[in-house]
């Protein structure tokens, strides 16, 4: 059955990289359910963080057609090692006068912050795992849910463990 699983991608920071690695989910056929890119601490290297839904069987197979492209470095599925995920999500719901204090009161609850607010308006920020923030939305059902940005996982393994390793020189495997 296919379930979530997280893909750490170290790759070089260069142009036309993001969508070698978009072309490849395209031409084998499989759905990327979240994609985050961002530098590292090395401006050589660029992170990915993939989430895609397949078989657990399929998994390695994206990880060896990964490695495949020129431009990777380093790939690791971290879906079943100890990992810190988080997603940042900004709602905005229709705040009438009397929900106000209730739309407060419940993004407190879920440590969630107001980071704009219009006369119509208010807009919160939220950072958490992807259910808690599905919780979120539920929850201001109510409230009329205007408009949801998010932006998918980022994962980082615990600990010492690294969720991908990069190698010096940026590119040399």
């Amino acid at each position: 059955m296919a379930m979530p699983h997280t893909f750490v991608v170290l790759v070089e920071n260069k142009p036309g990289v993001l969508n070698r690695v978009a072309s490849l989910f395209r031409r084998r056929n499989y759905n990327i359910h979240s994609l985050n890119v961002g530098t590292t601490q090395d401006p050589r290297v660029s992170r990915m963080t993939l989430v895609v839904n397949t078989t657990p069987e399929k998994a390695p197979l994206i990880e060896a057609n990964l490695y495949k492209l020129v431009n990777v470095i380093d790939v690791q599925d971290v879906t079943d090692r100890p990992a810190v995920r988080r997603e940042l999500a900004l709602i905005k719901v229709r705040a009438r006068q009397g929900m106000r204090t209730e739309i407060i009161n419940l993004a407190s609850v879920f440590r969630a912050n107001i980071v704009d607010a219009t006369p119509e308006t208010m807009t919160i920020e939220v950072t958490g795992t992807p259910e808690k923030i599905d919780s979120l939305i539920e929850m201001l059902g109510a409230a009329d849910v205007v408009e949801v940005v998010r932006t998918g996982v980022l994962a980082m393994t615990r600990g010492t463990i690294e969720g991908a390793r990069h190698l010096p020189g940026a590119g040399g495997r």
